[in-house]
C-alpha cells in the first residue's frame, strides 16, 4: 500500500502538465491558421489588382484597335489609373508596337507592382 501512495504522489500534477502542453499545441495550431488566413487574404488582394491591371490594359488595347489610324494620340508619359491603388499607366508606341505598363502600390508596401503588355497593332 505504501508503494501505491508513493507512485500517486510522484504523479501529482501530471494531468495539469499534460493539459498545458495540449493548450500550447492547440494555440500554435490556431496561430498557424491565422497566419495562413492573412497570407491568403494578401494573395487574393494581389490577384485582384493583377486582374484589374490586365483588364485596364485590354480595354486600352481595344480602344487602340478601334482607332488604329491615330495611335499617336494614345502616347502618354504617365497617367493615373483609377482602377488601381496609386496606379499609373504608361503607353509607348513605336511604329506598330505598343507597350502598356501599369504600376500600382498598395498602402504600407515599399515595392510597387507592375503589369506590362506588349502588342502589335497594324492598320
Amino acid at each position: 500500500m505504501a508503494t501505491y501512495m508513493q507512485k500517486a504522489r510522484k504523479q501529482q500534477g501530471m494531468v495539469l502538465v499534460e493539459g498545458l502542453i495540449a493548450i500550447l499545441i492547440f494555440s500554435l495550431g490556431i496561430l498557424a491558421l491565422v497566419g495562413l488566413q492573412a497570407v491568403m487574404l494578401k494573395q487574393t488582394t494581389d490577384a485582384r489588382y493583377r486582374l484589374d491591371a490586365s483588364y485596364a490594359a485590354s480595354r486600352l488595347i481595344g480602344e487602340m484597335w478601334a482607332h488604329r489610324q491615330s495611335l499617336d494620340g494614345f502616347k502618354v508619359n504617365e497617367e493615373p489609373e483609377a482602377s488601381l491603388p496609386n496606379g499609373k499607366r504608361t503607353v509607348a508606341v513605336e511604329g506598330e508596337q505598343v507597350t502598356i505598363t501599369l504600376t500600382w502600390q498598395l498602402p504600407g508596401e515599399t515595392k510597387p507592382h507592375s503589369h506590362v503588355v506588349v502588342t502589335r497593332i497594324s492598320g
